[in-house]
């Protein structure tokens, strides 16, 4: 039966594949990849032989109509991110609107993702959070910050280590520099690091060293701090 099948891949640890996304990528017609250098060598641990094809954010527009005809007459597809789960930051979405609308079933399998393992480890609340990505870079940057300084749940971002210090000076600055953050770099790989503490102490921890690797910022929702003062008074 044609399906498009969406698999999340290791951010790190190649053991983090399950052994159902390897059962479909070895039975599947062909597999789409954002990086196709990065999911061949994937393909190749595990010694699977697949056909191959790019699908990023510069084609995916263009391919989305052909990519979904082709499951439509009958194939099997299955959609690989170089890291983590198709369409959380990464191309899908698209692709599976497209789907959707002729008809088409798609499936998406539970597994890696960044945003969950640093959220968890964080220390902060991970009952509710509202989870934001990368922030726009100029355009529209300003607004989103004020929008979000007034939200209460857990705030969850993406960013990269060129941005890292000036993103967490911008957060300072817009949530209030007391406000209680994390930032988790290379998870699931030997150099996994996950830092704790106020915005102001984290961008003069990462001001002074190089950073490399996939970053995720934590930062408590308005009112968490209170709400940790007014436990701890209590305990005591």
């Amino acid at each position: 039966m044609s399906k498009l099948f969406l698999i999340p891949t290791p951010i790190g640890n190649l053991e983090d594949i399950t052994l159902r996304a390897l059962t479909i990528l070895k039975a599947c017609d062909l597999v789409l990849a954002e990086d196709t250098r990065t999911s061949k060598f994937l393909l190749n641990h595990f010694g699977i032989d697949k056909k191959i094809y790019s699908h990023h954010q510069h084609n995916e527009h263009q391919t989305v109509e052909h990519i979904s005809e082709r499951i439509a007459l009958g194939e099997t597809i299955a959609l690989l991110s170089d890291a983590g789960t198709p369409g959380i930051s990464d191309p899908g979405f698209l692709l599976v609107r497209a789907c959707i609308r002729k008809g088409i079933e798609v499936e998406c399998l539970p597994g890696a993702t960044a945003l969950i393992p640093a959220l968890v480890q964080s220390g902060l609340p991970c009952d509710k959070f509202c989870f934001e990505g990368f922030l726009p870079q100029k355009k529209g940057r300003h607004t989103r910050l004020l929008k979000l300084a007034t939200e209460e749940r857990t705030l969850i971002f993406y960013e990269s280590p060129f941005r890292l210090v000036k993103t967490l000076d911008q957060f300072a600055e817009y949530f209030g520099k007391n406000r209680q953050a994390s930032v988790s770099r290379e998870l699931t790989k030997m150099y996994e690091e996950t830092k704790r503490g106020t915005l102001v102490e984290l961008a003069d921890y990462f001001r002074a060293k190089t950073v490399k690797g996939e970053l995720v910022i934590v930062v408590a929702g308005q009112g968490d701090e209170d709400d940790l003062e007014e436990a701890t008074s209590t305990e005591e």
